[in-house]
């Protein structure tokens, strides 16, 4: 296969990786917290399937003295806060309506094992979309999880895969 064809051919395979990626997030705030380096980053991920819903998420960033002196080098808390709002006009497009909804955003908190994660679920009957934040662990799965939520009743709402009854 010639050069040309090769770069075609990844540039196509990047594309298409990238369509059944979840969220990213872009760092919005950082506040040091202590003199051993350990921060509070706050980020912020938009929704792919809700234009108009912004949540920020905030997370504990352990820093090099502290990883130093307490050992566990690769692996940082599991507490996560959140806090999702109207930011926009309201878009839905195809999301998932079953009770588990679906990931939203994920990212690794640890070197291998340890992922934040936000899973959007929607509450037909009180019309809301329900935001969790938690850490997802392949041993002793973490209890440490936040919520947020985003009305939708009486907002002027566009549903472009037809409205759930």
């Amino acid at each position: 296969m010639h050069r040309k064809a090769l770069a075609t051919l990844g540039s196509a395979a990047i594309s298409a990786a990238c369509l059944f990626t979840s969220a990213s997030a872009e760092q919005v705030g950082e506040v040091g917290v202590d003199w051993v380096g350990n921060d509070i980053i706050i980020e912020a991920v938009q929704d792919p399937k809700v234009k108009g819903v912004t949540c920020h998420i905030a997370y504990f960033e352990r820093g090099l003295i502290d990883r130093l002196s307490k050992g566990n080098w690769f692996e940082d808390p599991s507490n996560t806060s959140i806090a999702c709002r109207q930011t926009g006009p309201i878009r839905i497009g195809d999301i998932d309506l079953g009770k588990d909804g679906e990931e939203v955003f994920k990212q690794g908190i640890s070197l291998i094992w340890k992922k934040q994660v936000v899973n959007r679920i929607y509450d037909r009957q009180n019309e809301t979309l329900i935001y969790l934040s938690h850490s997802r662990q392949v041993q002793d799965g973490s209890a440490k999880m936040a919520i947020s939520t985003v009305p939708l009743y009486g907002q002027q709402v566009e549903w472009t895969e037809g409205r759930p009854e």
